[in-house]
This record gives C-alpha cells, structure tokens and sequence, in this order.
C-alpha cells in the first residue's frame, strides 16, 4: 500500500519499462495485489488525481498486456504543507486507499507547526491519516511521546519493512521495532522506488522482527 511504481511522475520509476520491472520484481516477491502511491508535493511533484489515474490506466494496460495476475490500484503519498492544507480546507477531492485512508508525510526532520491541524482537518472530514514511515522522521525518533500523541490521536502508523534492516538508518529501525513491540503498527509497506529497495526486501525478511510485524494484526489484508 505504498510504493512508486508509475512511470515519470515522480522519484520512483522513470518510465513503463521500469514500472513493469519493479511490479515483476514485487510479483516474484509474492504481493497479489499493489497500491501505487505517488508523491504529492506543491515544490517538486504537483500530481493531480487525474495525473495518477491518467498513469494508473497506462500502467493496467501494459501489466494486462503481460498477463500478469496482479492488482493494481492507486492513491497517493501527500507532503503535509500549505499546499496540503489548502486541499483540506477547500474539500478538494483526494486520492485514498481502502476505507478512506489517507496516506500522507511529514519533514524528516522537523514536526511540522500544522501538523495537528492536518490531522484534524483530514479527520473532519472522515478521512482517517495514515502517516508513513514515522520510524524515519528524527522528531519521532528523539521523542516517542510524540508517536503515542499521534498513535492515541487516531493516526494509523505505516512502517517501511526495509527499516527494519537498518537501511535507512540504526535509529529508525530501532523505532520500527519499538513500534512493532507495542503493538503500534497499523500498515506495512515497502516504499519501493527502485530495484535496490526490492533488493533490501529480501534482507528485511531474514529479520526477527519481519515475522513479529506479520503477526501484528496488520491492516494490509483488509485492503
């Protein structure tokens, strides 16, 4: 339920031939069903529905002309800033997954001044905020009192099972595993963007705690 596999819209695959590389590759990694989730962002990737839908259609096309028995389906990964609030605050329609979840990302750095207000305003209006991979963000991993506001808030938590290998760094894996060990984990995905993250995959899965997150009653099934 989260990566970027459609062609030229945003940092993940640069064109079809990738795409359908990077789905073969999930594919033989055993997903039966894929949500692309691109990048929205007003200063880098201002991607519309009709943009990733547009993309979403291109893509279905050329998997079916592969004959490839996957599902494909597509919402997006929003960048919380003014842009972001602006959509809130003017109802603009945005693209989920599932029961109305609402992926969306932060700074990595710091917790952004609006984030509550985000939280609220997509709850206002029924959505329900997925915030991916808060394992990476380092406000979260300094102050894990700030992922039990969030998690008690009603904010769903998606961790990158990669994070679990220390790719991305030790402090996020130990907060991926934090997380798992309190129950706090809502989704798991892989946030593919190129081959080495399937690569990674393979490495994450040899860890204790990829077992423990499967069995962490995680929603991924019920999409």
């Amino acid at each position: 339920m989260h990566a970027h596999f459609l062609p030229g819209i945003d940092d993940g695959a640069s064109d079809m031939v990738e795409s359908l590389l990077l789905i073969q590759k999930l594919m033989e990694s055993g997903y039966k069903k894929l949500i692309a989730t691109p990048h929205v962002m007003s200063d880098f990737f201002k991607n519309t529905p009709e943009i990733i839908l547009g993309k979403l259609a291109e893509v279905k096309e050329a998997v079916a002309l592969q004959g490839w028995p996957i599902e494909i389906e597509a919402a997006a990964e929003y960048y919380l800033d003014e842009f972001f609030i602006e959509k809130l605050k003017k109802e603009e329609p945005l693209l989920t997954f599932g029961d109305r979840y609402l992926l969306f990302e932060t700074s990595f750095i710091n917790q952004p001044v609006n984030l509550h207000e985000a939280i609220f305003l997509m709850q206002s209006l029924h959505y329900k905020p997925v915030l991916a991979h808060p394992e990476r963000y380092m406000y979260l991993q300094d102050n894990f009192a700030k992922c039990t506001e969030l998690f008690q808030n009603g904010v769903l938590l998606q961790i990158n099972i990669n994070s679990l290998s220390g790719y991305y760094s030790v402090p996020a894996q130990l907060l991926a595993e934090r997380l798992i060990d309190l129950k706090m984990v809502h989704f798991a995905g892989t946030d593919c963007h190129a081959i080495k993250h399937i690569k990674g995959l393979q490495m994450a899965k040899s860890k204790k705690y990829y077992s423990k997150l499967l069995e962490a009653g995680l929603l991924n099934h019920k999409i």
